[in-house]
């Protein structure tokens, strides 16, 4: 090899760490940073939404269990015919799966859905890497429920459970939170500056804002004076 092909080849290595070094300051730049974005805080709070959700589960279940056990009887949580668990419970969509010619309740699912979601947030809290397709997968799946249940209460069974309500809004900070972990703290999916650009600027909690105040005013416009009659 010549000299000049030597120098060539070294000056080729020394642009491809130029490179690579150029890509891992603009990560380093771009990557949230302070308390807010770390491990603990926002796998605490997801923690604490998943462990609501996870107890209003049990509570449904429990209220799933009494229905059957004594048919026709009122709820706690029965306040009146829009706010009313029992309404809810004895339609079809708390009993979406069916197998063999019996239904299981949704609760039940919830628990153990819920219990995953604890897991995460203490595996998360323990500032332990999960594997990639695992975060992707679990991103979604409660909210999708909860708020397929939702907008079935509001605009098909037109009743509204009240634990139901307290699932979707636990759910939903579940989802905000479980969201700013994967970008901040799991750095997923890699590549999309943009996502990490929005948590530097705390753009989320704006968001994070207006999206619980559109779903009380959903909520209160569709069934607000019947809520309180």
């Amino acid at each position: 090899m010549s000299d000049f092909e030597g120098q060539a080849a070294v000056d080729a290595a020394d642009d491809e760490t130029s490179v690579g070094t150029a890509v891992a300051m603009d990560d380093d730049c771009t990557k949230p940073r302070g308390w807010r974005h770390g491990a603990t805080w926002t796998y605490l709070i997801m923690l604490l939404a998943s462990a609501v959700a996870l107890l209003v589960s049990f509570i449904l279940s429990a209220d799933t269990l009494k229905m059957a056990r004594y048919p026709g009887q009122m709820l706690n949580c029965d306040v009146n015919a829009v706010l009313s668990c029992s309404t809810v419970a004895e339609s079809w969509q708390a009993e979406i799966v069916k197998f063999a010619g019996l239904s299981f309740p949704n609760a039940f699912f919830g628990i153990a859905a819920e219990s995953v979601f604890v897991t995460i947030a203490v595996i998360g809290l323990a500032k332990m890497a999960v594997p990639r397709w695992f975060a992707l997968c679990t991103w979604l799946g409660a909210l999708a429920y909860s708020y397929w249940l939702t907008t079935q209460s509001l605009f098909v069974i037109n009743a509204m459970c009240p634990w139901c309500l307290v699932l979707m809004f636990s759910t939903t900070v579940q989802f905000m939170a479980l969201s700013h972990a994967t970008v901040a703290v799991q750095d997923m999916p890699s590549g999309h500056a943009g996502l990490r650009k929005y948590y530097r600027l705390n753009f989320d909690l704006m968001v994070d804002v207006v999206w619980i105040v559109a779903l009380i005013v959903v909520i209160l416009v569709k069934d607000g004076p019947m809520l309180f009659a």
